[in-house]
């Protein structure tokens, strides 16, 4: 299975916030899009940074409430990892369980297409597996 897989799927909306947008702007973003992280982008075709629930969660505590009204430059994560969409879901598995990562932004020709979250390669892994049994299941009972 391949990451175009995944976004035809899930579609290839991308919540993004600008730089500098405050902390505050991006916890509203995560809020109003029930999502874990957005992509920090200064036009919404290219990628400054991501920014994740994890990333305030932990600046917050260093820096208190100050924070939501700093911008997100100042807490995002600025060595972001892609992926194309034509890449093996399993090679991105493997990426994101290696690095820790939980939210891989999608790129094609250096424009952001989509993004891909561990939940999104947790399920197509889920699917496929159902998809495996089903014809394992057809084939045992067509067997003479």
């Amino acid at each position: 299975m391949r990451i175009r897989d995944i976004l035809r799927r899930k579609g290839s909306t991308v919540a993004t916030v600008r730089p500098d947008a405050t902390v505050r702007e991006l916890l509203a973003a995560l809020a109003e899009h029930n999502i874990g992280a957005v992509v920090v982008s200064p036009d919404g075709a290219a990628i400054a940074g991501i920014a994740s629930e994890r990333d305030v969660v932990r600046r917050l505590h260093r820096h208190g409430a100050d924070l939501l009204d700093r911008p997100v430059s100042e807490i995002m994560t600025a060595e972001v990892r892609t992926a194309a969409p034509d890449a093996a879901v399993e090679d991105l598995r493997r990426t994101m369980t290696e690095h820790h990562i939980r939210h891989v932004p999608v790129l094609e020709d250096g424009r952001l297409i989509g993004i891909v979250s561990i939940g999104d390669v947790v399920k197509s892994s889920i699917d496929e597996l159902e998809s495996e049994r089903e014809h394992l299941v057809g084939y045992i009972q067509r067997a003479p």
